[in-house]
């Protein structure tokens, strides 16, 4: 396996019936709205995108006997950055399935392409904005969930995602591996 590249990336992409909600508020205050789509990150950065065939197969036998399973949006949380910035984001509910999913994509794609040493606690989270300070921070994320009408789906498969470079770096759906319908949890 390859070097890791930011122009590959292994997500779960909501349903779009989902997306109405959420891009809402992405354009509004995600300045990476154009770039991507709604999505839960599994892997990125990821493999070549001359890797990903070989990866999708991978990830087919890992992900086959994995049931899909539902996850809600109903709650907004933040990741602060450096310099006052902050990471708007909702958290799916329940986390353990998405956190599972993870650690089995990320054994399959990549392995230990990641690099050395023990790699970051996983949080999944679906990004809808950035902001800057904490007050403005807080009376975004207030605003936010006031008027947030939690939205559940089913996570039925990953999505395995390329990009160019600028000016054509919106990323597109490369591939699509499915979990396992015979049980969903």
């Amino acid at each position: 396996m390859g070097n890791l590249v930011f122009t590959t990336a292994i997500v779960v992409i909501p349903p779009n019936d989902v997306w109405p909600a959420i891009q809402a508020i992405r354009t509004k205050h995600d300045s990476k709205v154009r770039r991507w789509m709604p999505h839960i990150t599994l892997v990125y950065p990821c493999l070549p995108v001359a890797d990903l065939p070989a990866a999708q197969e991978r990830l087919a036998a890992a992900c086959r006997d994995i049931p899909a399973f539902e996850v809600e949006l109903a709650d907004f949380r933040t990741f602060r950055h450096r310099r006052g910035n902050h990471t708007i984001w909702l958290a799916p509910k329940p986390e353990s399935d998405l956190i599972g999913l993870q650690a089995v994509v990320q054994r399959a794609a990549v392995g230990e392409a990641a690099g050395g040493g023990r790699p970051p606690r996983f949080q999944p989270h679906l990004s809808v904005g950035q902001v800057q300070g904490n007050v403005e921070m807080l009376r975004l994320v207030a605003e936010l969930q006031a008027a947030w009408q939690p939205v559940r789906f089913v996570v039925s498969g990953i999505s395995l995602i390329w990009r160019d470079e600028p000016p054509d770096d919106v990323f597109q759906v490369a591939a699509t591996v499915p979990l396992s319908t015979r049980a969903m949890r």
